[in-house]
């Protein structure tokens, strides 16, 4: 009897241990499993991964892809003037000099002129490759780049259209009518302006920016319409229509004039505040997973992440960071996230997909499309978040200008 006792309580004591034994394993296997997703949410926003090299070999990837599959319908139209506005970007960043090449032999090849398609005069898509045009004449300074883009600006000014109406119909689209205009036209008079120091081409993009500005930016959103039409328009959940990259023209537009409008310019402060003002407006709008979608604030009836809108966002968001005009610690995370995000969207052979296709708005599309303003954005968002991660333990450096009246605040 007594050993049955004595095995009966050894058997307790076994099971007691054994009881123990689990529950310590199951509250350290909890602990992992917490640290592991805490670490998981962690990589999204701190990734060990967002390097300089790696950055650049994704941006390398989708350069190296639209070198290969070269568009030749209206090869200086907006479509491909933005993969051109990209490329320099990317020209900005790496050692290769192809993609500084491939520029240059594109604007010999089409004689540095401005589109005119369908005999436009007036149109902001066509002077979008003028933004090419000008940096490379920034690099060699020969006067036959800017040429004929300097004709037709002065044409524009001393011709100005008769309609000058922003109500948007067919007609008036010579004026710059439609957010996206914002992109393509006023960077291309800043830079004209910074290479001529002909203050005439300056003015002329501020003046009809902030024409266009008034008329379309929503105060109490902090976001742009499109274009008249869709003042009134609302999505299925009843929220205004803004539409993704639309406000990504805007941005980055901005971004683009604020690298050539003089430091000391009594218009630099208001750009500075619809940048911010739009900024915090845009990371609100951001998804779980750093994307955008192509409309900002119906996200519900469009659920596909979009990647140029997404990409013209980063850019401007991961500038205002490098630039000191947006704080690095409220930001950097959206940006971060927004990054993973893109880099998600590439294929193994360095395709970018999920871009929406040239249109007005918000709309459904095929997740493996593709365009060349699509890897033009991604080149941009990824030079700047190169910057970011390249600078983000450097020492601040300070710069004085001599001549502040024609200082141009540039990063190289």
């Amino acid at each position: 009897m007594t050993r049955v006792v004595t095995k009966l309580m050894s058997y307790k004591i076994f099971l007691m241990k054994e009881y123990l034994r689990a529950f310590y394993l199951a509250a350290i296997l909890g602990v992992l499993i917490f640290v592991g997703a805490a670490d998981q949410i962690l990589a999204q926003t701190n990734s060990p991964d967002l390097t300089p090299t790696m950055i650049l070999n994704e941006m390398q990837r989708v350069a190296d892809w639209q070198l290969a599959h070269p568009v030749t319908n209206r090869p200086t139209g907006w479509v491909c003037a933005v993969g051109d506005i990209g490329m320099m970007a990317m020209a900005g960043v790496s050692s290769d000099p192809k993609y500084r090449e491939a520029m240059l032999a594109k604007g010999e090849t089409n004689g540095w002129e401005l589109p005119a398609y369908q005999g436009r005069k007036y149109h902001a898509d066509d002077q979008c490759i003028g933004q090419v045009w000008t940096e490379l004449y920034f690099l060699y300074h020969e006067n036959g780049m800017i040429t004929p883009m300097r004709a037709k600006m002065d044409f524009i000014l001393s011709n100005p259209p008769p309609d000058q109406s922003l109500e948007w119909t067919a007609k008036s689209q010579e004026a710059w009518s439609w957010c996206d205009a914002l992109f393509m036209a006023p960077p291309a008079w800043l830079r004209l302006y910074a290479a001529t120091d002909d203050k005439r081409y300056m003015n002329f993009a501020v003046s009809n920016f902030w024409r266009t500005a008034d008329f379309l930016y929503d105060k109490d959103e902090y976001l742009f319409f499109r274009d008249s039409s869709f003042f009134n328009k609302r999505e299925a959940n009843g929220q205004k229509i803004f539409w993704s990259r639309g406000n990504g023209w805007v941005l980055a537009g901005i971004v683009r004039m604020l690298e050539y409008l003089p430091a000391n310019h009594p218009e630099r402060p208001r750009f500075e505040q619809l940048f911010k003002d739009m900024a915090a407006k845009i990371v609100a709008c951001q998804q779980p997973d750093g994307m955008w979608h192509t409309s900002l604030l119906d996200s519900q009836d469009y659920l596909m992440p979009e990647s140029s809108g997404s990409a013209l966002f980063i850019y401007g968001l991961a500038w205002g960071v490098n630039q000191g005009l947006l704080d690095r610690e409220t930001y950097e995370p959206a940006i971060r996230r927004g990054w993973a995000g893109l880099a998600k969207c590439l294929d193994s052979d360095g395709r970018l997909t999920h871009v929406q296709a040239t249109g007005s708005g918000p709309a459904l599309f095929a997740e493996n499309s593709t365009a060349p303003y699509g890897n033009g954005v991604f080149l941009l968002a990824g030079s700047e978040v190169y910057r970011l991660s390249d600078l983000k333990n450097a020492k601040a450096v300070v710069v004085k200008a001599s001549n502040k009246s024609i200082f141009h605040q540039v990063v190289q």
